[in-house]
């Protein structure tokens, strides 16, 4: 089975709305990583020294394959990474192998056998 890694980085408010919206679409799984940093086209300001900058979050979707397009585009519209400025960043890279999903394979393998 082929399987892509989606990986979100969007603002600590948006998480639950994108985990949502890619478990909606087919994500069987998540992992977020809290509290990253990141800088755009143009910088945070700061304040005294002080970095302004929202909090930043990780999140992490091992999918399969034939779902991957799909659940980034429901993380890109929840996040509204396309039109809000600083919303957030997403983009899915192919994976060769993994190991550990014998809990998660079968619904996997439901979900997409109508689609092989």
């Amino acid at each position: 089975m082929k399987l892509k890694l989606i990986v979100a980085l969007v603002s600590d408010d948006k998480t639950d709305v994108v985990v949502d919206a890619a478990r909606s679409a087919g994500a069987t799984g998540d992992t977020v990583i809290t509290s990253v940093r990141g800088g755009g086209l143009r910088p945070e300001k700061t304040f005294f020294g002080l970095d302004l900058s929202a909090k930043r979050d990780l999140a992490l979707f091992l999918v399969a394959d034939t779902r991957a397009r799909e659940i980034l585009e429901r993380i890109r519209d929840a996040g509204r990474l396309d039109s809000e400025p600083g919303a957030g960043i997403a983009f899915q890279m192919p994976i060769e192998d993994a190991v550990g999903l014998a809990t998660q394979l079968p619904t996997i393998l439901e979900e997409v056998e109508p689609e092989i």
